[in-house]
């Protein structure tokens, strides 16, 4: 008997997870304890891009920062208002054009929510083996 339920509980689990493993090992079925932040790696320059038109990545954390559809803490520094008053990189024209093409006085709806596209970097182990190289125009 005692087989009988480990098994309907394995063949549970695998269907819960249509037998897919993850990237991480770990059995998708259960959610275990969250891992430590990792430390993002800041830095004064932008960091380098590897393909053409490659979101800038975020050279700073981000942590305790607030983008939702009230406030968007980003744009106290990379507002074209105060990006040189704070030195910071002022967010791109391309971020005032709404979807159909249309220039905005302000920044577009979606292109409101900066980390959709832009992420903060961290010092990590990549989860898979990658031999990924930019295109010779980046290098």
């Amino acid at each position: 008997m005692t087989l009988l339920v480990s098994t309907m509980v394995s063949m549970t689990a695998v269907a819960e997870t249509g037998g897919i493993d993850s990237l991480r090992t770990i059995d998708l079925s259960v959610e275990p304890p969250a891992e430590a932040m990792k430390k993002v790696l800041e830095s004064d320059t932008t960091f380098h891009r590897d393909f053409i038109e490659q979101p800038p990545l975020i050279p700073h954390d981000i942590r305790g920062y607030t983008v939702n559809k009230d406030v968007n803490t980003c744009l106290q520094c990379h507002s074209w208002k105060n990006a040189s008053k704070w030195g910071a990189t002022r967010i791109s024209v391309t971020h005032f054009y709404d979807r159909e093409g249309k220039q905005r006085a302000d920044v577009a709806p979606n292109r409101y929510f900066c980390l959709q596209c832009h992420v903060p970097q961290a010092d990590t182990a990549p989860l898979q083996k990658n031999n990924f190289e930019p295109v010779d125009s980046l290098k």
